[in-house]
């Protein structure tokens, strides 16, 4: 780690509110080992961050790749099984270095925001047609590179992804996500090597492309490991409709009968489900991601985000297809899209949704001490202006309001990451053109 070990915080968020005035102090392993608040002043040679200060942001729920995607699909209308179709097209594109090249853009624009940990779900995993590379982890092994070279911390939820529906094998679009069986996943995945920066954790794509009597395999790998495992829960009504069909029961019940569900599992989007399934969910305390700005750009509907909160299920947020990346925009739409279907404000306070932003995204991914300004914490945190045309004159004290329900991503002016400035001033420190490596690297895929 280089020098400062001393960061000054003008106001910094303590999880229940805003203190004016705090130090904190940096070991060499990236942790914080003191926090004094009441400081006027900076003290000598400590890093000064103007603005608000809070945990690093976790996205807990990415495809890198999607990133190709943004605006192209907003050409014309359609469904989600549509808009599905023009991401198979740019997944047939991706090699190991132009994966690596623009997942480290996007991880760079992801820094940008904010983010200090990303929570990768991978399955493009062997070359179009379906052969695997010589090294058969080439393409995880290149997102966790990507991520080392942005200067975040990645958590690599390897995907078993077997099938193209109920009893249907992949597609010709599929045959590189598909590793055959659930035991030939966990074999390649077992030989992926976390450490430093990056976790390796396990997913389910769906239960429409894990056979059922695979599920368990997927499962037990995760608990030998005690690593994370999230899956695509109900998404779509399509879904639960085939579910049905084949097995009678809707796609949470047929988790929890193969033991997938509890604390170390996360359903993401978990948009339509039954009043069982909120409590199957809520009772195995199995948390939930929501991705709003992709389940609005997708016309997913609007997931039970409060009644699953209240039956046990902790909410962690993602940026999914990047539409957009901003985990601000993710927890402001939580809320606001609460507001649409109820007709009620108030459903989450900023602090409970920064919470959501913060430390219940990285318990997700499997990382508990992070998202904490604490001693003892990763030294991970982000700083937001609060002298920007959307954040001016709202009063410090009320700073995860002004966060939450003003500033954007572009309001971010700093990212420390272990301690290590990796955005200072609003700029990357390690990708010096973010915006050049986003073009340049979706141009190669479109060649």
């Amino acid at each position: 780690m280089t020098a400062p070990t001393t960061y000054w915080l003008e106001h910094a968020w303590l999880g229940t509110h805003v203190e004016p005035g705090v130090t904190l102090a940096v070991a060499a392993d990236g942790r914080i080992t003191g926090l004094l608040t009441g400081a006027d002043a900076p003290p000598p040679g400590a890093a000064v961050l103007r603005g608000l200060t809070v945990p690093g942001l976790a996205n807990a729920h990415s495809h890198a790749f999607h990133r190709a995607l943004r605006s192209t699909v907003q050409v014309g209308s359609g469904t989600f099984w549509t808009w599905r179709d023009v991401m198979y097209k740019v997944a047939q594109n991706l090699t190991p270095d132009s994966y690596y090249a623009l997942a480290r853009a996007t991880y760079a624009e992801m820094a940008l925001a904010g983010i200090t940990h990303v929570g990768e779900f991978h399955y493009v995993h062997h070359a179009p047609g379906g052969t695997p590379y010589a090294d058969p982890n080439a393409m995880g092994e290149a997102l966790i590179a990507a991520a080392d070279a942005a200067g975040i911390r990645i958590t690599l939820l390897d995907t078993a992804y077997l099938a193209a529906g109920f009893g249907q094998a992949p597609n010709a679009h599929q045959a590189r996500f598909s590793d055959g069986t659930a035991d030939a996943w966990a074999e390649r995945v077992s030989a992926l090597k976390g450490g430093g920066h990056a976790r390796v954790g396990a997913a389910i794509h769906s239960v429409r492309a894990v056979p059922a009597d695979q599920l368990a395999t997927v499962a037990r790998w995760a608990e030998e490991r005690q690593a994370p495992l999230h899956v695509h829960l109900s998404e779509q009504t399509a879904e639960n409709d085939a579910c049905r069909a084949a097995h009678d029961r809707t796609p949470t019940q047929l988790l929890a009968d193969h033991g997938v569900l509890g604390p170390r599992t996360t359903g993401v989007h978990n948009t339509h489900l039954t009043d069982a399934d909120i409590a199957l969910l809520g009772a195995t305390t199995t948390g939930t991601c929501m991705c709003p700005t992709t389940e609005r750009d997708l016309a997913d509907g609007i997931g039970p985000a409060t009644r699953l909160q209240r039956a046990g299920s902790p909410l962690s947020l993602g940026s999914d297809s990047h539409a957009v990346i901003d985990l601000l925009e993710e927890a402001r739409a939580m809320e606001l899209n609460e507001r649409l279907r109820s007709r009620t404000r108030g459903h989450w306070t900023a602090n409970a949704l920064l919470t959501a932003a913060t430390a219940d995204g990285h318990a997700s991914l499997g990382l508990h001490d992070a998202g904490r300004l604490e001693i003892g914490a990763l030294a991970d945190f982000t700083t937001i202006a609060l002298d920007s045309v959307r954040t001016a004159g709202a009063l410090p004290r009320l700073g995860a309001e002004t966060a939450v329900f003003a500033a954007t991503a572009s309001d971010v002016r700093h990212t420390v990451v272990a301690g290590r400035h990796i955005v200072r001033d609003g700029a990357h420190t390690l990708v010096p053109d973010v915006p050049s490596a986003l073009s340049e690297s979706i141009a190669a895929l479109r060649a």
